[in-house]
């Protein structure tokens, strides 16, 4: 990916202000949040689907966030250079109302980290082995947010958040971060457990 399709750069703080401001009964569409962002879109995308994690409801985050983050996931593993939306997703998306909790709670932390991070390292962004490492990591994250693993969503949440700010603002070092973080969440959460071995058994179950 590189940054000749990417907008003018704007602080992912800036960003969650600005879809923070305005009617909180407003449902902001990801078709129209994502258009004008390019290959940028994936780290948007993401960076939304995190979001329904750290909501305090049993099951809601990692139901809703888990299959968006596989999506992101899928894209990045294919290669593809620009994000591809289904039409009945892309007519939805959270109420204003969210994004204003949301900055909330996470705008303090968020500019904490915005001071750490800046573009570097971007060959771990746009390589295509790294940019399939990366979807494939996200895949199985994704699917482990999905599950209803009991007191994961937050971790998993902040987990996600790295991939989201690495692709958003284009530092490769916190991709590596995010990467050493994501693969000890698997094996940890997902193989040792025998969470992520149990369901995908089951899947593949399902599809012989």
């Amino acid at each position: 990916m590189t940054d000749d399709a990417t907008p003018r750069h704007t602080s992912t703080v800036a960003l969650l202000d600005s879809f923070a401001t305005g009617d909180p009964e407003d449902v902001l569409r990801l078709g129209d949040l994502l258009k004008d962002f390019g290959p940028a879109a994936f780290g948007m995308l993401l960076f939304l689907g995190v979001l329904p994690a750290f909501i305090p409801v049993p099951g809601v985050g990692g139901a809703v966030g888990g299959p968006l983050v596989i999506l992101v996931g899928v894209q990045l593993l294919l290669g593809m250079r620009k994000l591809w939306l289904p039409g009945f997703l892309a007519r939805r998306g959270p109420h204003r109302s969210a994004m204003m909790r949301f900055r909330q709670r996470m705008a303090p932390w968020l500019r904490r980290l915005e001071k750490l991070v800046r573009p570097r390292m971007t060959a771990f962004l746009d390589n295509r082995l790294a940019l399939c490492f990366t979807g494939l990591l996200l895949v199985l994250l994704g699917v482990l947010l999905a599950l209803p693993i009991p007191f994961t969503n937050y971790v998993f949440g902040f987990l996600l958040l790295l991939y989201a700010l690495a692709l958003l603002e284009r530092d490769g070092a916190l991709m590596l971060v995010a990467w050493v973080s994501g693969a000890a969440a698997i094996v940890v959460f997902g193989f040792l457990s025998g969470n992520l071995v149990g369901s995908l058994t089951a899947l593949l179950a399902r599809w012989s």
